[in-house]
């Protein structure tokens, strides 16, 4: 079971991921429409997704309260947010090249959250 105090912070942090998500989305929808070509604009659409759903994510690790890896599931999905979104929005927005190679850390921090996920529900019986 997550303790109560990492529960309330990774609650928090859940919220903080969706409406930053949220933000973010409407952001490139709107304020860069017309400011990014069509390529720029389809990584930021692809930053916004992966945000989104890991938030979600999130929440369902601190709802099933699960745990040394829930907890192992919380950082990876929030390190995997940063580096994947992160350097997505950054690619986005015109940051070097480079900075593409911080892109690949973040999708093996999704899968990391996502393998931590699955085994706190075989613990759980669910």
């Amino acid at each position: 079971m997550l303790r109560q105090t990492a529960r309330s912070r990774a609650g928090l942090l859940a919220g903080i991921a969706g409406a930053s998500a949220v933000l973010l989305g409407a952001f490139g929808a709107h304020a860069l429409r017309n400011a990014l070509d069509p390529a720029h604009r389809e990584l930021w659409h692809t930053a916004v997704e992966y945000h989104a759903w890991h938030a979600l994510a999130l929440v369902l690790v601190v709802g099933l309260g699960a745990g040394r890896a829930g907890r192992c599931a919380v950082i990876a999905f929030a390190c995997g947010i940063v580096l994947f979104s992160g350097s997505l929005y950054a690619l986005a927005l015109g940051a070097p090249r480079w900075t593409g190679i911080v892109t690949p850390f973040g999708g093996v921090a999704f899968v990391v959250g996502w393998v931590a996920l699955g085994l706190s529900l075989r613990r759980r019986g669910a």
